[in-house]
């Protein structure tokens, strides 16, 4: 008898067990907030944004075509990888679990309609998609994110300091690189690439280390934005300290070195405004050796 009632209570406790399996975790997870995104749209579809700050500070950027560009700087190009970035982050990937709701924690993490650190405006075709804001730092490269339409709060993989509030910074750094030059003309030197050898057109053969100097520097030449508005005027002005015709695969184009109140900046052809440059990058085109990159031995 003893032994039937110890094998009754045996599958009771199977029984049980099984229940608790089968039932307990859905319980659970009925009380919990589901998985949720923080845009309920594609971020393909957006084609223009809008980023600001609490200075009331704002920069605009415009999709046209696979580029996007910088209608406050004369439509210039922004920096893709960074506008890649941005989008990829408020792309919510699945898993990603609200940490909070309360009208206290949007205060306290920045990111009410009233007190935030950047508001992120997405359109498309002129309409509204969604607004963000995007306040605190949970940890390295994490900020606390809500759209406007939801009390819901979201840290996602980005830094403020990567949504900055000025088309300057925006701007791509690369716009100005030059790959594949096949002549290079400045007022002291002429360089021309025949058969795979840069020759000069005085004759002579170009110092491979100055040569190697030049090509390097244009090849990864990057403006670090562009001038103040005041100077724009003044570095037309001024007399131009380097001017190198180049002719490449690309097409040609003229740029021109001057160097203003302590600061060195460049002007393209292809645009019109003039951008700020480093100092290595101007000093190593500035000061290319005219004897040695001409080929002229006859100061040895």
């Amino acid at each position: 008898m003893s032994r039937a009632i110890t094998v009754l209570l045996l599958l009771m406790l199977i029984q049980c067990g099984l229940v608790a399996v089968v039932f307990w975790p859905q319980d659970q997870r009925a009380g919990e907030t589901a998985p949720q995104t923080l845009i309920p749209f594609a971020t393909a579809t957006v084609d223009e944004l809008r980023i600001g700050d609490d200075y009331d500070n704002e920069a605009v950027l415009v999709k046209s075509g696979e580029q996007w560009l910088l209608p406050d700087l004369e439509n210039l190009p922004a920096d893709p990888e960074k506008v890649k970035a941005v989008l990829e982050a408020i792309q919510l990937q699945p898993g990603n679990w609200p940490i909070a709701r309360s009208s206290a924690a949007r205060q306290r993490f920045q990111v009410a309609d009233y007190y935030y650190q950047r508001k992120l405006t997405l359109l498309a075709d002129g309409e509204k998609l969604g607004t963000l804001y995007l306040g605190t730092s949970p940890g390295f490269r994490k900020v606390h994110a809500r759209n406007e339409q939801e009390a819901t709060i979201y840290s996602i993989p980005l830094n403020t300091f990567e949504l900055p509030a000025v088309s300057d910074a925006w701007l791509e750094p690369r716009l100005l690189q030059l790959r594949t030059p096949l002549r290079i003309d400045a007022d002291l030197y002429n360089l021309y690439l025949e058969d795979g050898h840069w020759l000069s057109r005085t004759g002579g053969t170009p110092d491979e280390q100055e040569l190697e100097t030049l090509l390097a520097t244009l090849k990864s030449l990057k403006v670090e934005g562009v001038a103040d508005e005041d100077l724009q005027r003044e570095l037309s002005d001024a007399e131009a300290d380097l001017v190198l015709n180049i002719q490449s695969l690309a097409g040609e184009v003229t740029l021109e070195l001057v160097s203003l109140n302590g600061g060195h900046y460049i002007h393209s052809s292809e645009f019109p405004l003039f951008f700020k440059l480093n100092r290595g990058d101007y000093e190593r085109l500035a000061g290319i050796d005219v004897s040695l990159i001409a080929g002229d031995t006859r100061s040895e």
